[in-house]
């Protein structure tokens, strides 16, 4: 993922709005909701009490989730207010605006209006959009009781067969080269993302890949959850490193190797918790997933949903490719 995200984290850095209420428990904003942001996109909001304050942070699209300011928060609204880029603003700065953002709930369904607008001006250009609550993640999972079926092959070495670009008409920077997916960017214009036609709930997935300089690519389990893929090695651990669960879950330890050589991935998700092991080493050991990440496909994560492989960023080359299914029950052949 491009560091558009970092340019949000360091603009938001903003302390949030500290006030006290009695019954915060039963405030029915509190939770994980799936945004589906106006033009359709994946967002994500989270809303919690601490401290005697209610707290509250947005993933708006692209990037990372980020702290917000909570302008209300009692009754039957919530208002919050979010800043865009860029990073570091000025109230005089003419490309600066903001986003309030209010929100209405029923149940566990979210109406929320969005109002753009210049700090001190009127606002404007608003647009409704949805959200809905996201039940809470399940207990860990015992992956030494889960089960698999038969291995599926993603990937022919020879074509792109099974695949397909997410949007149509954009410049498609993928082909197959001696045995290996190579996906090729011009600096001047842009990409498509890649992803197969065929669709998945919880599986294991292993494959390899290889960077080149200044590579910045993800592997979106279901399309929602983006393994980040970088060049970044000799860095220490963070949340947009290779291996990383973008944004959300940060590496243990550094397990990339140099520029160039192949590196391998062998990823589980099962029960919305994520295994990640790097070139051998695990560096994140059945965590929970809190929510999509910038990005995604969709914010919906109930569904089945693909294998991405974001190609909008950079060069990056992929080979290798392989699926097991969870399975419920007794499968022949499952194992």
């Amino acid at each position: 993922m491009k560091r558009s995200s970092a340019k949000l984290l360091a603009l938001l850095s903003v302390s949030l709005l500290a006030f006290c209420a009695s019954g915060w428990a039963e405030n029915p904003f509190i939770g994980r909701w799936a945004l589906t942001i106006p033009g359709g996109g994946a967002g994500w909001l989270g809303v919690e009490e601490k401290d005697g304050a209610l707290q509250s942070s947005i993933l708006w699209g692209d990037g990372g989730a980020v702290a917000v300011q909570v302008l209300k928060g009692d009754g039957d609204t919530l208002k919050i207010l979010h800043f865009n880029e860029p990073p570091h603003p000025r109230e005089d700065d003419p490309n600066l605006f903001i986003q309030i953002i209010t929100a209405k709930v029923t149940g566990d369904d979210m109406k929320l209006s969005r109002w753009k607008g210049k700090p001190g001006g009127q606002p404007y250009d608003r647009a409704d959009f949805i959200g809905h609550r996201i039940p809470p993640v399940p207990p860990a999972p015992d992956l030494s009781k889960v089960k698999y079926g038969a291995p599926i092959v993603l990937f022919n070495e020879k074509d792109l067969t099974g695949w397909r670009l997410v949007e149509a008409g954009v410049n498609n920077g993928w082909s197959v080269v001696d045995g290996v997916l190579l996906n090729r960017v011009e600096s001047d214009k842009h990409c498509g993302n890649l992803r197969t036609d065929r669709e998945f709930e919880d599986f294991n997935l292993k494959l390899e890949t290889r960077t080149q300089a200044g590579s910045d690519s993800g592997i979106y389990l279901r399309g929602i959850y983006e393994i980040q893929v970088a060049e970044t090695y000799g860095r220490p651990v963070d949340a947009h490193n290779m291996g990383a669960l973008y944004s959300r879950i940060t590496p243990s330890v550094a397990a990339e190797k140099p520029i160039g050589e192949w590196q391998t991935f062998d990823i589980t998700l099962v029960d919305r918790h994520v295994t990640v092991i790097l070139n051998g080493m695990t560096i994140i050991d059945n965590q929970p997933i809190l929510g999509c990440t910038g990005g995604a496909m969709t914010s919906d994560e109930s569904k089945p949903g693909p294998l991405m492989l974001q190609g909008d960023h950079t060069t990056i080359d992929y080979r290798n490719i392989v699926l097991r299914p969870v399975v419920k029950g007794e499968v022949p052949g499952a194992k």
